[in-house]
């Protein structure tokens, strides 16, 4: 299992745009090296190409928008007593305040989260705040992370359910049929991220409802909107969300 996760971070992280932007460019000083000058022209014109593709504000909203637009963002809290918010990223730095170290994802996400417990506890409702996340090469895990910041936000100590050790969605998933069961529950991850998310809860017969948040394929009618390093990331993650899909389809998760 762990070898399967190795490798899967190995192919997402070579098969992104910049990694494939410098392995053309590479093959085309590598062909110039020894003098093969048509193939070192193909490469090179070829890093050029795809460098004005994926960082042109058109291409990456049609490979995202599809992946955000596949669920409704939630915008009435339903009756639930659980609500999961999916980790992301942080660095742990006690200099820095809470919000500093978690990534603006996975804040994104946990005010999405709070927001819904917030709507149900002013119901007086009984609800679980489900946290989640491993350390990676961090001292901290992620889900201690995000209970400390959802502690700083008026979230109650004894509502918080922290995952420490899923790595990734998929055991996410495993671990939250362990506390929910055939309960429905709200899933918040982000917009780009929802689609494999709920295909992937389904897979167990989790009764997950959608909540989308942190919604990026939104035009920028500016003139640097058009070509700029956002359009990059944007095409990152589409990638890495339809790499994602096609790998838990061979492995049989979806």
């Amino acid at each position: 299992m762990e070898n399967l996760f190795v490798i899967k971070k190995l192919i997402s992280a070579f098969l992104l745009p910049i990694p494939i932007a410098i392995m053309l460019f590479v093959l085309g000083v590598f062909f110039l090296m020894i003098n093969s000058k048509k193939k070192a022209k193909f490469f090179i014109l070829s890093c050029f190409v795809w460098l004005l593709l994926v960082s042109n504000q058109t291409v990456s909203n049609a490979l995202l928008k599809p992946l955000e637009d596949s669920h409704k963002a939630l915008l009435n809290t339903p009756n639930v007593e659980y609500i999961l918010v999916l980790g992301n990223g942080h660095t742990t730095n006690e200099e820095l305040s809470i919000t500093s170290q978690l990534n603006p994802t996975a804040i994104n996400r946990l005010a999405e989260g709070i927001k819904h417990y917030q709507n149900l506890k002013a119901q007086n409702k009984d609800i679980k705040l489900i946290v989640s996340g491993y350390s990676g090469e961090d001292i901290n895990t992620h889900a201690y992370m995000q209970e400390k910041l959802a502690l700083s936000m008026g979230v109650k100590s004894e509502d918080i359910i922290k995952l420490d050790s899923p790595k990734d969605t998929p055991q996410e998933a495993i671990e939250t049929k362990k506390i929910v069961g055939n309960k429905a529950f709200i899933l918040v991850t982000s917009a780009s991220h929802m689609k494999r998310s709920m295909m992937l809860f389904s897979k167990l017969k989790l009764n997950a409802i959608a909540a989308p948040t942190n919604y990026l394929s939104s035009e920028d009618k500016s003139f640097n909107g058009h070509f700029n390093a956002t359009n990059i990331k944007k095409v990152e993650l589409a990638i890495h969300e339809y790499l994602g899909i096609a790998w838990g389809k061979i492995r049989g998760l979806i």
